[in-house]
This record gives structure tokens, sequence and C-alpha cells, in this order.
């Protein structure tokens, strides 16, 4: 399992990135979910990594 918290804000970016965070859950700033480690999450995780903070839960 992993915790992400989105810790930048996304209104500077494209609408791919803003969807990415979105369909990972997060909508503020300081938010956070843990998500499970498969595949398909840990690919847009990494995506939008540098408005992230990602620890293991």
């Amino acid at each position: 399992m992993v915790k992400i918290t989105l810790v930048k804000s996304v209104s500077n970016e494209n609408k791919g990135v803003k969807a990415t965070v979105a369909a990972l859950g997060l909508k503020k700033i300081r938010q956070s979910k843990i998500l499970e480690e498969n595949p398909a999450n840990m690919g847009q995780i990494k995506k939008v990594s540098y408005l992230l903070k990602i620890e293991q839960a």
C-alpha cells in the first residue's frame, strides 16, 4: 500500500495532469489517499510525482 499526499497545486498544470490527479482521488492540497501498489496506480503516481509526497503505508 502507498500513501500519497498532494503537496503542490494543479492550477497551472495541463488537462492531462489535472485529470491524473483527479483519477487518483485527490482534490485539495494536503489531502491524502492510501492506494494499492498495482501497475495502473504506480504509473499515474509516477506521472505526477513532482506534485505528490509518497510514503509506504
